[in-house]
């Protein structure tokens, strides 16, 4: 049976949606963290991660619960939310992960959905293959095709209302990312899991994440919930989220917690050398780091593991709430702006602005022009493209100043937009908010909009006035083009003060 997504607000390829889960009933509003918990050992029950952290799903592994001599008949037993003392919707993994470390597991897939199913799951998971990043083109060939092949079977299980993940592979390789994103598509299945991005995230290889996401995601189309697979640090959780991605488990919070690592948007502190918490959640406000570094092994562990969820919580509030106002990729440049590993990301994810734009939307309340990435946005992308639809006559001025009247037209010229007719000065996204200081590849991106404007009016004269552009963007502009400093001009409007 497939689930039923639905895309409430969208910014960038980021949205907040509702994953509709038929077998608990629930419907989980994404982008959604699901906390990984271990069946054996729980750092925080799970009512907890409900009650206190407002977590809407879970995620625990099934293939532990089916080789568990303890836990496997209570699971059949009793269901899977009343053995984890959970109402949310409850996802579980096959075994990948152990297949992945070991080499080998001891079921098939027919057998662990069947497992899943029997206990209970909202959403379970066939035994996929994740060919690490880098692997080579043979062996990701050879492994996509036998997650194909299980993706197939899984499609001839009987799993009544239980939902059923699709994982997508291809290690690094783009074009097997987008074949696999297809063929999970056609299966009919229901959640589509970009999987083996472990690796890369541990080794901080954000702009090779930002690449297989958005290939898996060309394959899928724009209306299938994406669950980003291992992603657990909320350092990443914008740019993922900016990217496509709706959904991400965290076994970070507790891993991380375990070796007194503090986790925080900006990145991962040693508990041992913070002087103090930089946070507002209810631990670090009732706690010092002598206090927490006082307590035994065990209480230590739970109290880092509760300011790690509320961190990461918090981020996935505030991402919605930036997809709401529209002000996503402004909250992921704030990030880039915490890691060099963040910031090749979100180049990365700027790559592919003519994706975005598809989904961004057309109007916004403000664009903050905070680096020379911002020149990069689909916003630009899309003024751009609108110039190039313009037909204009005569002699056009195209000026920082105000308006002269000695031309047939005087259009303002901002970077990074470029040129625009005046009347459209106060619509988004030409309200920008720009620094004065303006980087060079603003006003090259600005001279780009001028090539836009300029190679699809042959027949217009156009001039230029600029207020001291370098010489970089200068050279992009078309050679028909008089360009002229502003301050040769007498351009003054009427009430003798000039635009920016």
């Amino acid at each position: 049976m497939s689930g039923f997504f639905e895309q409430r607000t969208a910014d960038a390829a980021g949205r907040i949606g509702e994953l509709a889960v038929p077998r608990s009933g629930v419907t989980v509003e994404t982008p959604a963290l699901m906390p990984v918990v271990n069946p054996h050992v729980q750092t925080i029950a799970p009512s907890r991660l409900e009650e206190e952290f407002g977590a809407e799903i879970l995620i625990t592994n099934g293939y532990i619960l089916s080789q568990s001599e303890d836990l496997r008949e209570a699971a059949l037993s009793m269901g899977l939310h009343d053995l984890l003392d959970f109402s949310g919707a409850i996802m579980t993994d096959s075994g990948s992960f152990q297949l992945a470390e070991y080499g080998e597991i001891d079921v098939t897939t027919p057998e662990i959905l069947d497992f899943q199913y029997e206990i209970g799951s909202d959403i379970g998971t066939p035994i996929d293959i994740p060919t690490p990043p880098d692997a080579g083109r043979d062996q990701a060939e050879r492994e996509l095709s036998t997650t194909q092949n299980r993706l197939e079977r899984a499609r001839e299980v009987e799993t009544g209302e239980m939902l059923v993940n699709a994982p997508v592979q291809g290690s690094t390789y783009p074009d097997l990312r987008e074949d696999a994103g297809r063929h999970a598509r056609d299966t009919g299945l229901d959640v589509f899991p970009v999987g083996a991005a472990v690796p890369l995230l541990n080794a901080y290889r954000y702009d090779d994440v930002v690449e297989i996401v958005t290939a898996a995601k060309r394959g899928l189309g724009a209306d299938k919930p994406v669950h980003l697979f291992g992603a657990g640090h909320p350092m990443m959780f914008a740019l993922a989220v900016a990217a496509g991605c709706d959904l991400f488990d965290s076994a970070a919070y507790a891993l991380y917690a375990r070796d007194d690592r503090y986790l925080t948007v900006r990145g991962t502190e040693q508990l041992g050398e913070l002087d103090y918490l930089p946070c507002e959640c209810p631990i670090c406000v009732a706690h010092t780091p002598d206090d927490l570094r006082d307590l035994g092994d065990d209480e230590r562990e739970r109290h880092l593991a509760e300011h790690n969820l509320y961190v990461s919580f918090g981020e996935l509030r505030r991402i919605k709430q930036a997809i709401r106002r529209g002000n996503l990729l402004e909250l992921v440049e704030a990030r880039a702006r915490g890691h060099p590993a963040m910031l090749d990301g979100y180049r990365a994810l700027l790559d592919h602005a003519d994706r975005l734009e598809r989904s961004d939307p057309v109007s916004k309340d403000a664009f903050f022009h905070l680096s020379t990435e911002s020149a990069r946005r689909p916003e630009v992308r899309r003024h751009h493209d609108r110039l190039a639809r313009l037909a204009l006559e005569g002699h056009v001025l195209l000026t920082a100043g105000g308006e002269n009247s000695s031309y047939d037209e005087s259009w303002r010229i901002v970077p990074p937009f470029g040129p625009f007719p005046r009347h459209l000065s106060e619509t988004y996204p030409l309200t920008a908010e720009v620094p004065e200081r303006t980087g060079r590849e603003s006003y090259e991106a600005a001279a780009e909009g001028v090539v836009q404007l300029v190679e699809s009016n042959p027949d217009v004269e156009f001039t230029l006035a600029h207020r001291e552009w370098p010489t970089s963007a200068l050279e992009r502009v078309p050679e028909r083009v008089s360009v002229v400093p502003l301050e040769s001009m007498d351009e003054y409007d009427a009430a003798g003060e000039t635009d920016q």
